[in-house]
């Protein structure tokens, strides 16, 4: 790992237990059954850099997340901000501003924001629990600056969140998470709940608010689109696995791992160019019971004995890491 990166994630696994409950185990004679989210994750997120999660629903995006900002333990392997182990006793000991210092933005902004507190009181909350600020005309001052940084009317601090549009609650979201003055947000879908002309302006917000205030994001999104608008460096995800990690521009111009290729086949050529696309084959496999070897290898056109035997692991190979039997040896 950079020793210049904000945030570390080193070999982190997730695993949740699904099994029935032990006396039905007992009687119909069922072993325990455990669902691994996440299997050996690892990468860094620089400072003032947007790293991007992408992959298709149940890839594990927001397993990292929630283990990131610490809502889920990791199983295996260990999360760093700023070199402080967020499991280790220092971590424990510094936790008031380890939370104050990371941040998070939820998919559904109406579900996140509490619909009985007034939009000055949602933004001022954080100010509060961390001791930021403890005058009470100081705190109004700066939820107004806040509302205003976020391109909302301070006089908007007195309505309700359901007075506000779907890109407006965002924006109070938003306002939230910076009220806390946090170097690292992690955006859970920010935009996916928003109509298309909202996204555009929630993102380009989002994009002058890091140029302005420095900060460092973790994008997790499904589309596309929004993610090469944003991200730095963009890492694909497969059944709870990292495949490919490169720049938008080379991940774009020239996808290398099968299962990237198969995700931006799949959105549609305005440009209309005419080159051979390949739609988006099969079903993600039941994590519950995974395939042995790589994960992709049962949609994969280009799979080998070894593929369905070996699992590969993610190397460095030109611009971009990368895992995948086929391209360390030269067959795709």
């Amino acid at each position: 790992m950079s020793p210049a990166a904000l945030v570390e994630v080193e070999r982190l696994w997730r695993e949740f237990d699904v099994s029935g409950p032990l006396l039905n185990r007992l009687v119909e004679g069922r072993p325990r059954q455990t669902l691994t989210a996440l299997a050996d994750v690892s990468f860094a997120i620089g400072r003032r850099e947007t790293f991007a999660l992408v992959g298709e629903s149940g890839s594990g995006k927001s397993t990292i997340a929630r283990i990131i900002v610490g809502l889920l333990p990791p199983s295996a392997g260990d999360v760093r901000i700023d070199g402080v182990s967020m499991s280790s006793a220092a971590a424990r000991a510094a936790r008031a501003d380890l939370r104050r210092r990371i941040q998070m933005i939820f998919q559904d902004p109406y579900a996140s924001l509490n619909p009985r507190w007034r939009v000055d009181r949602i933004i001022a909350e954080p100010l509060r629990a961390f001791g930021l600020i403890r005058d009470r005309q100081e705190i109004e001052g700066r939820v107004a600056e806040l509302l205003g940084l976020v391109g909302l009317d301070p006089a908007d601090g007195r309505k309700y969140p359901h007075e506000f549009s779907g890109g407006q609650r965002q924006r109070v979201a938003i306002a939230r998470a910076l009220a806390a003055n946090p170097e690292f947000i992690v955006c859970d879908e920010p935009t996916s709940a928003l109509d298309v002309s909202v996204q555009a302006q929630i993102l380009n917000l989002m994009r002058d608010l890091q140029d302005r205030l420095g900060l460092t994001y973790l994008f997790i999104s499904h589309n596309l689109a929004v993610v090469r608008h944003m991200a730095t460096r963009i890492g694909v995800l497969y059944l709870g696995r990292l495949v490919e990690v490169a720049p938008p521009r080379d991940l774009f111009a020239s996808p290398r791992h099968p299962y990237t290729r198969m995700l931006l086949d799949a959105v549609p050529d305005l440009e209309m160019t005419g080159r051979v696309r390949r739609s988006v084959e099969g079903e993600v496999p039941n994590p519950i019971d995974p395939p042995k070897g790589c994960g992709f290898h049962p949609r994969c056109p280009f799979q080998t004995e070894r593929c369905r035997r070996e699992t590969p692991a993610l190397v460095s190979l030109e611009d971009r890491l990368i895992a995948c039997h086929g391209i360390s040896e030269g067959r795709i």
